[in-house]
């Protein structure tokens, strides 16, 4: 068959275009061309106030266009069953043979799905991905046990109960926190490693944007490049960056997790304020609230000569542990806007009912 009939109907006709033709015929336009010749008579002014209006006109409903597909697909995807409410996560196999629940996830069957309440486990050659796309992915390590807590809208919850996770999440702030035995982490938009030993001791490494860690009112903010040790019964240590001194690090770890008498302290005390670092200002920040009011102006002196407060925040005020003020010097350090933090911390702490 040749091409002519598409183009001036010569040629031998094809059965299926004749179908079209007959059914798109009432829709054919009839009407004279426009006078193109008259457009082009149009003053140049009045052209390019056409142009401009056409333009924002377009620019307007192409706006409006997106909000309307955005509250679409935001309804769409919270009305269906099993998409934005679903209450389990995917489990799939990434080495091994985890389980979820009594299922083991083979080379066969490397999908499944974490319900709440269920549990993860992964034996010593076993690691496992766990992910819902509104929040995030989670990968786990070998050794480890993992239970879904919570899936709620805007809520999501894991218990990592041994082992090593790395999570990548890109949830609002706050929407995403991992109990362990000895605090919570709660993300602030970020990755980061959360490994919790068999003691229950954990630590947590953070390498984009920043992770709360709290327990008992006992807070730690753990921005990028720092971590953050933790321990049954005390809770979250003091944060420091990796790249600390080594008896910076080690007087740190002591003066956070073991009993010491008053002049051992001071001394461990003496050696991180004579060991900061500009960098270092994320642990003597952190200390302020955690030292004794004779130890405090000490700490203030040597945070002050390496990150000056900001304009608004006093001597007095500090070492009064006025909040406004520690917040606001916070901020000025640059890892992350503590109002985030303020905020999320108390959606999370409040009692929600669980999706099942």
């Amino acid at each position: 068959m040749k091409d002519d009939y598409l183009w001036d109907s010569s040629g031998e006709p094809d059965p299926e275009i004749q179908k079209l033709e007959s059914a798109l015929g009432r829709f054919r336009h009839n009407q004279p061309a426009p006078a193109f010749d008259q457009v082009a008579d149009l003053l140049p002014d009045k052209r390019r106030s056409w142009f401009f209006t056409w333009r924002l006109s377009f620019q307007i409903a192409a706006v409006a266009t997106g909000i309307l597909l955005a509250a679409t697909t935001y309804f769409y995807l919270g009305s269906k069953p099993g998409v934005q409410q679903s209450a389990s996560w995917e489990v799939a196999r990434l080495a091994g043979e985890p389980r979820v629940g009594s299922k083991t996830l083979g080379a066969n069957a490397g999908v499944g799905k974490l319900g709440v309440g269920q549990l993860l486990e992964t034996d010593s050659s076993s690691r496992a991905a766990i992910s819902l796309f509104e929040t995030g992915s989670v990968e786990v390590d070998g050794g480890s046990r993992v239970r879904l807590v919570t899936n709620g809208p805007g809520r999501k919850r894991l218990s990592l109960e041994r082992g090593t996770i790395h999570a990548r999440i890109w949830a609002p702030p706050g929407e995403f926190v991992v109990d362990t035995p000895s605090a919570v982490a709660v993300d602030l938009g970020c990755v980061y490693t959360l490994h919790v030993d068999d003691s229950g001791a954990g630590l947590l490494r953070t390498t984009m944007g920043w992770v709360g860690f709290k327990l008992n009112g006992h807070e730690s903010f753990i921005p990028a490049g720092a971590v953050c040790a933790t321990r049954p019964r005390i809770g979250p240590g003091t944060p420091y960056f990796e790249d600390a001194l080594p008896a910076f690090r080690e007087a740190l770890s002591r003066f956070d997790f073991e009993t010491t008498m008053g002049g051992e302290r001071g001394a461990l005390l003496g050696v991180l304020i004579a060991d900061a670092r500009k960098r270092d200002a994320l642990t003597l920040w952190h200390l302020l609230s955690r030292v004794s009011d004779a130890d405090r102006p000490g700490v203030f002196d040597r945070l002050a000569s390496l990150a000056p407060p900001p304009a608004g925040v006093t001597r007095e005020g500090i070492l009064r542990l006025d909040r406004p003020m520690l917040d606001a010097w916070w901020n000025s350090l640059g890892y992350g806007e503590v109002f985030v933090w303020r905020t999320y911390e108390r959606n999370w702490s409040q009692p929600q009912s669980e999706t099942k």
